[in-house]
């Protein structure tokens, strides 16, 4: 495995490649992550199931968009690839700054900047990709109240009914998030797609960006996911909202957007994340 990776990294950098030190790093993730170094150059690799590759491929292909089109700092993807058992991925290694940190208003004004790009008429994405570990679906619309309530909330819906649990009639939900969205209207923006707490932090200041969800849509998205788990510190919503204020209407939004991420979190967990996805539902139709 490890010799495969050795072979593809000094393929990537045209300069021989052999790591003297592998050190497993903590992981919130299914994947195993790796520091790899030969004392001078450094790398994080992830490592998974050979059938996660076309994952790890979708991943690189989202942090070249990101590179291309914000100015985070992004890592850059040095090489994927497979050996018989596993895949992986190899990434260049930041240091991330130590929080708490002083710098959130910059990450603001960073994300403001990436969302302000409107320069996709259409809302989806070339490929396919991932959130998290689920597949997730792209195909081009021209009405985002479409292409959020059926590529994103029916398809969630429909993991759920594939393990036999329904949350709520699936035409009644779909239909209701068309409605919520229906009379709003929206620019695409390219989204980091899974803006959480987890996958921003800094290096040397640098706001930076990782393991992204890439896709075009509308740019509250990414705003509510950062609210949903561990809400960022108010200079960060203050800094974007000083450099693209929100629209009217925002907070009862922002609990149709917060669905998605609920909801991917039951198909993965299940457990308690099924009653925080059941009370989410009830909630969004009762209100």
């Amino acid at each position: 495995m490890w010799n495969t990776v050795n072979q593809q990294i000094s393929q990537a950098i045209h300069y021989e490649f052999k790591h003297t030190q592998k050190r497993q790093l903590q992981s919130s993730s299914t994947d195993k992550l790796f520091h790899l170094s030969n004392g001078t150059h450094n790398y994080l690799v992830k490592i998974a199931k050979k059938h996660e590759l076309e994952r790890f491929e979708a991943q690189a292909q989202g942090l070249k968009q990101l590179t291309q089109n914000s100015v985070f700092m992004i890592p850059d993807c040095i090489t994927t690839g497979a050996n018989i058992e596993y895949a992986f991925i190899v990434l260049e290694w930041l240091t991330l700054d130590e929080l708490p940190h002083t710098h959130w208003s910059t990450m603001g004004k960073h994300l403001a900047m990436l969302h302000q790009k409107h320069e996709q008429a259409m809302f989806g994405f070339d490929t396919d990709n991932y959130l998290s570990s689920t597949p997730q679906p792209n195909q081009w619309h021209k009405k985002w109240d479409v292409f959020f309530a059926e590529e994103r909330i029916g398809w969630q819906l429909q993991l759920l009914a594939e393990k036999g649990i329904v949350l709520a009639e699936p035409n009644q939900l779909i239909d209701q998030v068309k409605e919520q969205l229906h009379n709003h209207p929206v620019l695409p923006s390219l989204l980091h797609g899974n803006f959480w707490r987890g996958n921003i932090g800094f290096v040397n200041t640098i706001p930076t960006l990782f393991d992204p969800a890439c896709y075009y849509g509308d740019r509250e998205v990414d705003i509510a996911m950062s609210e949903l788990f561990a809400p960022l510190p108010d200079d960060f919503y203050s800094a974007y909202n000083q450099h693209y204020p929100l629209a009217q209407g925002y907070e009862q939004r922002k609990l149709v957007y917060q669905l998605y991420p609920i909801l991917n979190n039951a198909n993965i967990y299940a457990g308690h994340y099924l009653n925080q996805a059941k009370e989410h539902v009830d909630k969004l139709l009762n209100d």
